[in-house]
């Protein structure tokens, strides 16, 4: 049996999907889902918990660097 590893891409923010911060963008390329899958589940979630995702959205904002 050959198994092929796929060697782990770092997770960043997206330079080419952004639309305010590219973390959104970022989610869905290391996932490899659509991007608007992840930003409306963004929205979602930010009603759902009051608030607190757009807290952790910014925080991943500053924290995470740019490719």
């Amino acid at each position: 049996m050959n198994f092929e590893s796929e060697t782990p891409h770092p997770f960043t923010r997206s330079s080419s999907q952004h639309m305010l911060g590219g973390v959104c963008g970022g989610l869905a390329e290391y996932f490899r889902v659509d991007v608007n899958l992840v930003r409306a589940g963004t929205v979602l979630a930010g009603f759902v918990t009051g608030g607190g995702a757009a807290l952790f959205y910014l925080a991943m904002w500053m924290i995470l660097p740019e490719h």
